[in-house]
């Protein structure tokens, strides 16, 4: 599932840089020498659709460690050889961590480097040491992480495969749409600093002008979300499961 996603994610950043191609060689055809082109590869080649689709993807297993084991009854075994229950959880949090980070890495070097040298012959291609590309390339692989982790904390707490899958999916892609507009300010600096759009704060383009609204988060505070959300997720699910009965 995770190496299905990783090349899914990556086709989709690699497909949208291609469809603009067609678009970038008309601008480029009618642009004078004092007009440059403006175009932004960090946007296009690192988009919220495949980041989403690798959050999915992250987040569905590390829900399924958890919940996986109570659905089938073996999480008594599993206690039965491993009486800590503190242990095991963070055992299971080290590996889930681990797996999805090389997951995020993949993704996120994999599409940057690829689209990046497609437009290199356009002369619109970046490198890894122009400004902000490695906070892009890094925010963008810690998307996976952060989200396997709200995963296992979702799957500790319910206990069930659908309410898991569910309860994750609306935290991420569904209570955002409840923060959005500019109109209060305190519902869109709640909405900034949720997993995903903290993510995406940090992979902006700070070379291409990019409306991010009236209040906008700040990049500091963008990196203390996302760790934030990860310890938390750590907490509830090293809580739940040393607390609760199976």
């Amino acid at each position: 599932m995770l190496a299905l996603s990783a090349l899914a994610a990556i086709a989709v950043n690699v497909n949208a840089v291609h469809n603009d191609l067609i678009y970038i060689d008309r601008a480029l055809s009618l642009a004078s020498g004092s007009t440059p082109v403006r175009y932004d590869p960090l946007g296009h080649g690192l988009n919220r659709i495949a980041a989403d689709l690798m959050g999915l993807a992250a987040a569905s297993f590390g829900a399924i460690t958890v919940f996986g084991e109570f659905a089938t009854g073996m999480i008594r075994t599993t206690f039965s050889a491993v009486p800590d229950r503190r242990a095991l959880i963070m055992a299971k949090v080290v590996l889930v961590t681990a797996i999805t980070l090389v997951l995020g890495v993949i993704v996120s070097t994999g599409s940057f480097f690829t689209v990046n040298a497609m437009l290199a012959s356009r002369h619109l291609g970046l490198s890894i040491h122009d400004p902000g590309c490695t906070l892009a390339v890094t925010a963008y692989a810690l998307i996976a992480p952060v989200c396997a982790l709200m995963g296992m904390a979702f799957g500790a707490v319910l206990r069930h495969a659908t309410a898991s899958i569910t309860a994750t999916v609306g935290m991420l892609f569904l209570v955002p749409l409840l923060f959005g507009g500019d109109r209060y300010k305190l519902l869109k600096e709640i909405g900034d600093y949720l997993p995903l759009q903290a993510a995406g704060r940090l992979a902006v383009n700070p070379n291409v002008p990019l409306g991010m609204g009236k209040y906008p988060a700040t990049i500091t505070g963008s990196w203390i979300a996302l760790g934030a959300w990860a310890l938390a997720s750590v907490i509830v699910a090293v809580t739940v499961v040393q607390r609760r009965d199976v």
